[in-house]
């Protein structure tokens, strides 16, 4: 069964697996996302390996793609459309460098989930602020 958080560590999973380079950062990130942030307060942390393997052996199908976003627009609730978008950006923000794989899933997410294009900027303008180093 797919709920909000799952549909959440799907669009973290997808971010990472995207170039076919799951990054340590990339890895710790979803971590760091799942430990922290509020949306993730009532979930079994115990739960998020199952999910990623769940997230991975969808992808390994010819529509695996098409299935996970469609996925994540309908167990999302609008609400959270932004915040998927959000930890979407960190993952690919958390290796300081965009593949053109990962920006293509950027483009291809914020359609499914019609987020507003100026949102979605500022989204990606604060996922690269928190990333940064010297």
């Amino acid at each position: 069964m797919v709920d909000h958080h799952s549909a959440l560590i799907y669009t973290m999973v997808l971010m990472s697996a995207s170039d076919a380079n799951m990054s340590d950062d990339e890895l710790d990130t979803i971590g760091e996302n799942v430990r922290y942030l509020p949306v993730f307060k009532d979930f079994d942390h115990h739960r998020l390996p199952q999910i990623t393997d769940e997230c991975l052996a969808l992808l390994a199908d010819p529509h695996g793609l098409d299935t996970a976003l469609e996925m994540i627009r309908t167990k999302l609730p609008a609400r959270l459309h932004e915040t998927a978008y959000a930890v979407a950006c960190d993952i690919v923000a958390s290796d300081r460098r965009a593949s053109r794989e990962e920006l293509r899933l950027l483009e291809l997410l914020r359609e499914k989930l019609e987020l507003d294009l100026l949102a979605a900027v500022a989204i990606e303008r604060g996922a690269r602020a928190r990333h940064m180093t010297l």
